[in-house]
């Protein structure tokens, strides 16, 4: 073969090489579930994200394109799940978490820490209703933030409930019609305020579990004086364990 065959053959070889290369790195967009906006990921970085749900596969993973992390950290709470905690990470951070196995590593350690901390939350809350989902949001410089959507009026609702409950229990001179009568009452109370949606709810957001617990805390007894508060409501969520 001719040397100037050869350098023909080698030529061709290359551009091959180099257009495979920008073929499987070439972003596209796909089916990745949940999205906010219009991600698009490499084939390798397809490949990562849904390995990355099925090991996480008790959280709700919602892909954000790189152009909409600002908005879906500002209306968090519209994308909130109330049966699985979710996990809003842009497409940039899936990219490099495909490529940069230390980074890969960062961030898993991230997710994985919030999926802890968060059922530890839920606990301290001691499952108030008030509180209808929780969230986390991947962000820059290896950490999260925390999101909380709540009911205020539905917090509150329940507060007298309990409240009422409490009452009654004491009043040992009434009769046993007269507590049956008010206890179905108060049944009826509690199952209407199960069925209330979206009734006064706000979004909290915190850099930290510990922040996220206060401002819970601020929103459902916002408004409410101590009185109308029991030793134990005014507990709620003290007994988070911090060293998570």
């Amino acid at each position: 073969m001719s040397t100037l065959a050869q350098v023909e053959n080698n030529a061709q070889a290359n551009a091959a090489y180099e257009e495979s290369k920008v073929s499987k790195n070439q972003k596209k967009t796909g089916n990745y579930g949940r999205t906010i906006g219009q991600p698009e990921l490499s084939e390798k970085a397809q490949k990562y994200y849904e390995e990355l749900k099925k090991k996480f596969s008790n959280m709700d993973f919602i892909l954000v394109s790189n152009d909409m992390k600002a908005a879906a950290k500002a209306q968090a709470g519209k994308y909130a799940n109330p049966n699985k905690m979710v996990v809003l990470i842009d497409e940039e951070k899936i990219e490099k978490m495909a490529e940069d196995e230390n980074f890969r590593k960062q961030y898993e350690g991230v997710i994985r820490s919030a999926g802890v901390k968060l059922p530890q939350l839920q606990k301290s809350l001691g499952g108030n209703a008030g509180v209808k989902a929780f969230g986390m949001q991947v962000n820059d410089g290896g950490n999260a933030s925390f999101f909380a959507v709540v009911d205020k009026s539905l917090a509150a609702q329940r507060v007298r409930i309990k409240k009422n409950a409490e009452k009654k229990a004491q009043e040992k001179k009434e009769t046993a019609k007269k507590e049956a009568k008010e206890a179905a009452k108060e049944k009826l109370a509690e199952k209407h305020a199960e069925k209330m949606e979206d009734a006064d709810t706000v979004t909290v957001t915190a850099s930290s579990i510990e922040e996220l617990i206060q401002k819970i805390n601020d929103v459902m007894y916002e408004g409410m004086s101590d009185s109308v508060l029991t030793d134990a409501e005014r507990m709620i969520g003290q007994h988070f364990d911090s060293r998570w």
